[in-house]
């Protein structure tokens, strides 16, 4: 059997996609950044960047699958000494070509590529899906930006005849979130004590361990050229939160912030963040991509991949278990 490629399995949705194909007997072969591990997982390691397009070359030669996960995930970063914004775009969009590229010249037989269902269309207090229409002019923030344009670079290739077949992961939640990605962090910041208060917005949770398999069910069934979302359910913050001291027997949260008192408090945060260096608690591009609720249906995934995900309530409780052990 053909190794097969995945970038980004250091880190959260790529851990569980090269832990899910491993289980299904494939070889993986994984890019990973000079001194990054896989922790726990027998995978051949390959040392590669994004930005290095040589690299990817050595990485995908004789590969038959590439699961391309890797992102700049993050919505706040010191703006000393570095041009945050310049490297995110090169690893979410320049990066996404050099990949494709490479897969391209090695021939393989099936790229799935890993979007965001912040590229979704979503109608105001409507329900999105893939037929949406959705612009680069709609997207808050560098992440969402970069995001968006790294999916039309895939489109772009797929057109040309890549087989290539993007995945729109909602919110993942659950076990092994190194960083933690801010989704995390909502739990994180919970189990601390640290959201006293909370504002109207709203998600679609889904566990990790759904996305890796819709993952390699967009592989098998998907159709080149398609999105996929792969989500479960859709929660206000303040059902998530209640959700979470259910789970672990604690107090939620009963205060909701207005908008503009939130967004004042990220710019104040982030000023003081841009000072210290130190991580803002809710960095104003994560205020502006809360004003609007991210909520979908997977349902062409439940039709097309046979796509089936668990209740968000598991994908919770096992972050809850995942952030409390360590």
């Amino acid at each position: 059997m053909k190794p097969t490629l995945v970038t980004g399995a250091s880190g959260f949705v790529g851990w569980h996609v090269a832990r899910s194909l491993l289980e299904k007997g494939h070889h993986v072969r994984a890019l990973v950044r000079p001194g990054s591990k896989v922790p726990g997982l027998d995978v051949e390691l390959v040392t590669g960047d994004l930005r290095n397009p040589a690299s990817l070359a050595t990485a995908a030669t004789g590969c038959g699958l590439v699961f391309h996960v890797a992102a700049d995930y993050r919505l706040w970063s010191p703006r000393k000494g570095t041009n945050a914004s310049s490297e995110m775009y090169s690893t979410n969009v320049d990066g996404v070509r050099n990949m494709l590229t490479a897969a391209q010249t090695a021939g393989v037989d099936r790229v799935v590529y890993t979007s965001t269902v912040g590229c979704i269309g979503v109608p105001h207090n409507g329900i999105g899906n893939e037929t949406l229409p959705c612009t680069l002019e709609e997207m808050a923030g560098d992440y969402k930006r970069s995001k968006f344009m790294g999916e039309q670079v895939a489109l772009e290739f797929a057109a040309k005849g890549l087989p290539v077949v993007i995945v729109n992961p909602t919110a993942p939640m659950g076990d092994h979130d190194f960083k933690p990605t801010p989704t995390g962090q909502i739990v994180v910041d919970f189990l601390r004590g640290a959201m006293p208060a909370y504002i109207d917005t709203g998600l679609n949770v889904v566990n990790v361990k759904d996305v890796a398999t819709g993952h390699l069910l967009a592989c098998e069934r998907g159709k080149a050229g398609e999105r996929y979302i792969l989500g479960s359910e859709n929660l206000t913050l303040g059902q998530i939160l209640r959700q979470l001291a259910e789970i672990t027997h604690r107090k939620a949260p009963t205060i909701e912030l207005p908008y503009f008192v939130a967004w004042l408090a990220g710019a104040v945060g982030e000023a003081v963040a841009n000072v210290t260096g130190k991580p803002p608690r809710a960095s104003l591009e994560a205020v502006r991509m809360a004003k609007k609720k991210m909520w979908v249906t997977h349902e062409k995934a439940a039709k097309e991949l046979g796509y089936a995900p668990q209740p968000a309530r598991n994908a919770l409780a096992d972050a809850v278990d995942w952030f409390q052990k360590q």
